[in-house]
């Protein structure tokens, strides 16, 4: 029980953290992170307001005539609220940071949403102007972060120099940014050393280099805008873009499936033909009661039914129509089905195993092969279950963004058992 509790935290962790952070900051999904203008470049900076730092940075801003842009802490801002006032005044933008540094994995969705709204109303109520623009700490958002999308414009960055360490002084801060700063970058800084990880007096030799730094973009013709001033990127896209995209996405998950099919050993059930993959474990879910008479329980051991995702992507990137993607797929599986019973035979315990159990959006076909079909009961899996496997459909399925949008309706896993009986009864042994 407690290893089953144990992998279903790592699982709801992966959708709820690690998901969003692969689609926002390995893919830029749902963010901003990088302008396509050739002669303009935006400087952020993190962590403040602080009356040590905050202060010499903006003088420096204000010699060189530069504007940028400030993801505050609700906090800082309530206890400085003449810097605030200061930034507004000379012409920066103010974006929010939350209330506290903490990242958005440890936080429920509702407190973030409240931390969020509160620093909003903090710099309302200094400057009379209500913030849009949000950066998580560390650039980390969780599942229900892309829901603040319609209220708040969240911003990522595509250059971060580590100017959080104080080791290497100005001169390392000054080399990387002079060499990888170009037109569009959005360059990531911190004018506090407060952060946990962070040097306390960090931010002064960022601005010792940020000396050099604005003498020498000058120089190029590079202008230091604010993000707001910066023209979003469009939201047609070519085709071969989309395509490289969908590619990446598609590879990033089947890395982690590799990874999850070996954490939980789940392997084919036949190597030759890797579409079906399976592995044994003890069910925890609420009774089934099976046609044929039989009772699924708590405790019993079933054998789970995965597909390879890698498989059944490759056959619809080759199928002309969605029907004939499901013509294969059930071909493939009337093949497959019989080579599970002498997995089960084979097994120490078989007549332990009561149930081929299996959990997925495409069940559509299967009563046929003799599964019953039924809803997951409401809960916390059944929950995480959908948004799991929506995802997966989205970036596996050919078809999966159009899908969602379309048939969004039709997008509801079910659980489908059959108990080993009734498998035995449809495929005798002495026809194997």
């Amino acid at each position: 029980m407690e290893e089953a509790i144990f992998w279903t935290l790592i699982i709801l962790f992966f959708v709820y953290g690690m998901i969003p952070w692969i689609c926002t900051a390995v893919l830029g999904f749902g963010v901003f992170r990088k302008s396509p203008s050739c002669h303009e470049v935006a400087f952020t900076f993190d962590d403040g307001p602080d009356p040590r730092f905050t202060p010499k940075l903006l003088d420096l801003l204000k010699k060189y005539n530069v504007r940028a842009t400030f993801f505050v802490l609700g906090s800082k801002a309530e206890k400085n609220p003449e810097l605030i006032r200061r930034m507004n005044q000379e012409g920066h933008l103010i974006g929010l940071h939350n209330y506290v540094h903490r990242t958005n994995w440890l936080m429920t969705p509702w407190t973030i949403r409240r931390e969020l709204d509160r620093s909003a109303s903090i710099i309302e109520q200094i400057t009379g102007v209500r913030s849009i623009y949000y950066r998580p700490p560390w650039g980390l958002l969780n599942l229900f972060d892309f829901l603040l999308r319609k209220e708040f414009r969240i911003v990522l960055w595509s250059l971060m120099v580590g100017d959080w360490r104080s080791k290497g002084g100005s001169d390392k801060i000054k080399r990387r940014l002079m060499h990888k700063i170009k037109g569009g970058s959005i360059i990531l800084l911190h004018d506090s050393g407060e952060t946990w990880g962070a040097n306390p007096d960090a931010p002064l030799h960022t601005i010792k280099a940020l000396e050099d730094v604005f003498l020498d973009l000058s120089h190029r013709g590079y202008t230091c805008v604010r993000i707001d001033q910066i023209p979003p990127l469009g939201k047609q896209k070519l085709a071969s873009e989309v395509s490289w995209k969908k590619k990446v996405m598609v590879s990033i998950w089947l890395k982690w499936e590799r990874v999850f099919n070996w954490l939980f050993h789940i392997h084919p059930i036949d190597k030759n033909h890797p579409f079906l993959n399976v592995r044994i474990r003890t069910y925890w879910g609420k009774t089934v009661q099976l046609s044929d008479g039989e009772k699924i329980q708590r405790g019993d051991r079933v054998l789970e039914l995965h597909f390879n995702n890698e498989v059944l992507y490759n056959m619809g990137i080759h199928s002309r129509s969605s029907i004939q993607l499901a013509i294969q797929m059930i071909r493939t599986t009337e093949q497959l089905l019989p080579k599970t019973l002498p997995i089960i035979l084979n097994h120490p315990n078989y007549e332990k195993i009561k149930a081929l159990y299996g959990v997925s959006m495409i069940y559509r076909g299967t009563k046929q092969f003799g599964f019953i079909v039924n809803d997951l009961p409401r809960g916390p899996f059944s929950f995480f279950t959908k948004i799991y496997l929506r995802l997966l459909m989205s970036v596996v399925h050919p078809q999966g963004k159009d899908r969602l949008q379309n048939k969004v309706e039709h997008l509801v896993p079910k659980m489908m058992v059959m108990s080993t009986k009734e498998l035995m009864r449809r495929y005798p042994i002495e026809n194997l």
